[in-house]
């Protein structure tokens, strides 16, 4: 057992949250939370009421490595500094703002947030170097439900279960093809080929293929990718875990720290969260999307 799973078994999941998911996705699992959640944000594009506002937006067609940047970028805000530090307060408003503009159902807001918490767990037990523990499971669950009260999102279910079979039968009922869907992810799988060398992007298109679920492909138009291509992948994707296995604990957290990244170079030296998120909606945007106000119900932004 190493130095950082015996710190997350001696604190407690539900009092001590933020901390263990802050181990577990800044010196546990960096790179496995960043490829999950890259497949996260391609999942809610099956949703057509979420990819039709994407695309009504023009945001994923004109500036897709932003827009990935500053998802990206703000929730490791959250979960670096914590969601009620002055960072973490800074990332809830610039969120807060961005979706106060648009008529988002608080069901597809739901829905988001529960890939938040899912999609890398079952990234993780896939393809990790270790399993996840129930203290790293149930912390990622209520860090998020944390932050879905903050940004005011309601009927956030109460356990762990709920939640998961809530995210199950959204997509049930959702999943289903569109054209915006699949424009959208055609805009999102270019990114991530696009940065790669150029020779090399259509194995990427592929690769990126094989890891979708039929579902997946099913709502964004695409055929399959050929089984051996999928089973390369995996196959690669666990010889990875078997190396990180024999590496020594990650001293620094790779949280909020991503001087690599394309839109905000040497981040966050220099920045702070509320340089970050998409300018105002185009004036000719159709109303229809525009939100007046939230609804009575919900609490206020943090």
């Amino acid at each position: 057992m190493g130095r950082w799973t015996r710190r997350i078994l001696q604190l407690d999941p539900v009092a001590d949250h933020a901390e263990i998911y802050r181990i577990s996705a800044g010196h546990e699992f960096p790179w496995d939370h960043q490829r999950a959640l890259e497949f996260a944000l391609l999942r809610t594009y099956c949703v057509p009421s979420i990819s039709a506002l994407l695309d009504a937006t023009g945001e994923f067609r004109d500036r897709p490595q932003r827009r990935y940047d500053d998802t990206a970028l703000l929730m490791a805000e959250l979960a670096a500094h914590g969601y009620d530090s002055p960072r973490g307060r800074e990332a809830l408003r610039v969120i807060n703002r961005a979706h106060g503009r648009y008529a988002i159902s608080n069901d597809d807001m739901r829905y988001v947030l529960s890939t938040f918490v899912y999609d890398p767990i079952d990234w993780i037990d896939r393809y990790g170097w270790r399993r996840l523990t129930d203290h790293e499971r149930v912390a990622a669950f209520e860090f998020y439900r944390a932050v879905g009260r903050r940004m005011g999102i309601q009927d956030v279910p109460d356990t762990f279960e709920e939640f998961r079979r809530f995210k199950t039968d959204y997509e049930a009922a959702t999943f289903r093809y569109s054209d915006a869907n699949r424009r959208i992810a055609q805009y999102t799988i270019g990114l991530l080929a696009g940065w790669f060398p150029a020779p090399l992007r259509p194995a990427v298109r592929l690769g990126v293929r094989a890891m979708l679920e039929p579902p997946m492909l099913a709502a964004f138009g695409l055929d399959p990718a050929p089984r051996w291509v999928s089973g390369a992948a995996r196959l690669g994707l666990r010889a990875r875990a078997g190396v990180v296995r024999l590496l020594p604990p990650r001293r620094r957290s790779r949280l909020g720290v991503d001087p690599g990244n394309r839109t905000y170079p040497g981040y966050p030296t220099g920045y702070s969260p509320a340089d970050l998120g998409a300018p105002p909606p185009p004036a000719d945007l159709d109303p229809v999307w525009l939100r007046a106000t939230r609804s009575p119900e919900a609490p206020p932004p943090a």
